[in-house]
């Protein structure tokens, strides 16, 4: 080969390229150790030994799982827990409060309180239509169920034909974190709208403490008496706190 076709050769030599490096991962995420198989796990947990032994907030992330089909549900649990205090008082949070906490939306809002309404609905069952004196512990539950873990008064009239069956439940009153209103005037119109016989009072105290208060006492008392001009008999009154509850009649103002 001549010397000009070596140089020719030369500057068309192909040059070789060192091969490109594969693409670096895209690191994952950090996550808690505990989530692999951790809502499986739970549901297992449950399945084999029921709910007693679940604390509040794990019982929670079973109901969450429903809403958030992935992810991390155990800190939207414990946020809802240390905002409205247990279990129970997240199920009764009002909507709009619930869905103030980070991460809850309205689905699991509505999840909340459809498990609540089915809870209200399983222990009223209990109750109506049977005889209340015979099934005092059932309606002392239901009261607990219905009305412990309100964040306001509730006041609510239990209603009972001649013999002493519960005819109705309802809600007379909402109010505030220490009042609700009554107008005694009211309660004697609706029981003879119902044709009932007798009453039994209940409302709550949201502080917790079931302590008769004066305005308790005094508005008792007038509504005895407007019941005794119309022959109703006033069973009793029932105040429910958070972990107990007292009764107006045991405690002699009946």
């Amino acid at each position: 080969m001549t010397r000009a076709s070596s140089c020719q050769l030369s500057l068309f030599k192909t040059v070789v390229s060192a091969p490109a490096s594969p693409p670096k991962p895209t690191p994952k995420p950090n996550r808690p150790s505990y989530i692999g198989g951790h809502r499986k796990r739970l549901r297992n947990r449950f399945l084999v030994g029921g709910a007693e032994p679940l604390p509040d907030y794990e019982l929670l992330e079973l109901i969450l799982f429903r809403a958030l089909k992935n992810g991390d549900v155990k800190p939207i649990a414990n946020l809802l827990i240390d905002t409205f205090g247990d279990f129970n008082r997240v199920l009764s949070a009002p909507i709009e409060r619930l869905t103030e906490v980070k991460g809850v939306g309205p689905e699991i809002a509505l999840d909340l309180k459809l498990i609540e309404a089915a809870t209200h609905r399983m222990s009223q069952a209990k109750v109506l239509k049977r005889p209340i004196i015979s099934s005092w512990n059932a309606l002392l539950d239901y009261c607990r169920v219905s009305m412990s873990h309100r964040e306001t008064e509730m006041f609510r009239i239990l209603f009972l034909d001649r013999k002493n069956v519960l005819i109705a439940d309802e809600i007379q009153g909402k109010g505030t974190v220490d009042h609700v209103p009554v107008y005694p005037r009211e309660v004697i119109k609706r029981a003879l709208e119902l044709n009932a016989s007798a009453l039994i009072l209940v409302h709550n105290h949201p502080s917790g403490d079931p302590t008769p208060s004066t305005a308790d006492i005094n508005m008792t008392e007038t509504i005895l008496s407007a019941c005794e001009v119309v022959g109703i008999t006033l069973h009793d009154h029932l105040i429910i706190g958070k972990s107990t509850e007292v009764s107006l009649k045991s405690e002699g103002y009946l």
